[in-house]
């Protein structure tokens, strides 16, 4: 039982940064896009203004919680497993 709430632990976890690497790139504008074209010394051009980090992982982990619920189900269900996935790709066991 123990193994098996890990082992659910650590696809959330792996889902949940693969969903944040896919969020990071929206809503952050660089300084040009902003309107502040004067730029500070040693800030690179194309750094982001506001990274709004924190939205950002609110949003990830909800998007997270429900690809992983849907697949959680999915797999319970039956219609993911290995078998299923061995049949479609043609692998004979």
């Amino acid at each position: 039982m123990i193994s098996q709430i890990g082992g659910l632990l650590a696809i959330y976890f792996v889902l949940w940064w693969i969903v944040l690497f896919m969020a990071l790139p929206f809503g952050v504008r660089n300084r040009a896009e902003a309107g502040q074209a004067d730029e500070l010394d040693g800030t690179d051009p194309g750094a982001p203004v506001a990274a709004l980090m924190v939205r950002k992982a609110l949003w990830t982990t909800l998007i997270s919680a429900v690809i992983f619920a849907f697949a959680l189900y999915a797999y319970r269900a039956g219609w993911l497993g290995l078998d299923r996935f061995v049949k479609l790709m043609g692998i004979p066991l």
